[in-house]
């Protein structure tokens, strides 16, 4: 009798902004394994560019332009994923960081955070689980920071949000893990070798030496694996950081 092969579901990344980013690499991974991809953002010409790459490398992709901090724009990422196959992975990569004294913080700048990361995971995983449920199993994973761990200072607005995520994480993956849903959230701890920090700060590449700042495709990869434990061994929390990062 001829093995049956599983048609590989549908993966959706949230905050995708440019190709050289984590959200860019993340769907580049799934796709290369031959899941449809749905990349999600706020920022149309970013995300039009991204989608453009991964189609010229064979991959099937959607692009769905909004915000994921809204209950309405989370459910029509999910809808989307779904109508190109079984929604199977749920990436929310979504969410900025400003750094800024905390005597000069606004209270629409700390509020602001919160809804990119906190009430944006939430709003994900609200539209995401029932889908989950309904199939009978599913992978989410929530991209944090080090701040997830600790509130440095001049961080507090994006610590503050960070660290509600990874709470929200923790209980979810309680709720349903043993719903054949597994729940992750990685710690990503230190620079990362993409567009933003290149642009902002590219001092930062030659004082981090040698491999000293993550790599975008070696983050994926982690995200990968993650995806694909067993589940009689998941991982809740993953932290990434370079070989010669402090912590």
């Amino acid at each position: 009798m001829a093995e049956t092969t599983k048609t590989p579901g549908s993966v959706l990344v949230v905050g995708v902004g440019a190709s050289r980013g984590v959200g860019g690499a993340v769907a580049r991974r799934f796709a290369r394994e031959g899941h449809p991809v749905v990349v999600a953002g706020r920022n149309a010409d970013k995300l039009t560019a991204t989608a453009k790459e991964l189609e010229a490398s064979g991959a099937r992709v959607e692009m769905v332009v909004g915000d994921g901090s809204l209950a309405e724009d989370a459910r029509r990422f999910v809808a989307a994923a779904q109508g190109l196959g079984p929604l199977e992975v749920v990436v929310q990569n979504a969410g900025s960081n400003n750094p800024a004294p905390f005597l000069k913080v606004t209270e629409e700048r700390f509020e602001g955070h919160w809804r990119e990361h906190t009430l944006g995971g939430f709003q994900t995983a609200q539209a995401a689980i029932p889908v989950f449920l309904e199939q009978g199993g599913g992978t989410l994973i929530f991209t944090g920071a080090s701040g997830s761990l600790r509130g440095k200072a001049n961080f507090a607005p994006f610590a503050a949000a960070k660290a509600g995520l990874r709470a929200l994480a923790q209980s979810l993956a309680r709720e349903f893990g043993s719903q054949n849903i597994h729940i992750a959230h990685v710690v990503i701890d230190g620079g990362i070798m993409g567009e933003r920090l290149m642009t902002f700060a590219p001092q930062w590449v030659e004082r981090s030496g040698p491999d000293g700042m993550l790599d975008i495709d070696a983050i994926a990869e982690a995200y990968w694996m993650l995806h694909k434990q067993h589940r009689s061994a998941w991982t809740q929390e993953l932290d990434l950081r370079p070989w010669s990062e402090n912590f």
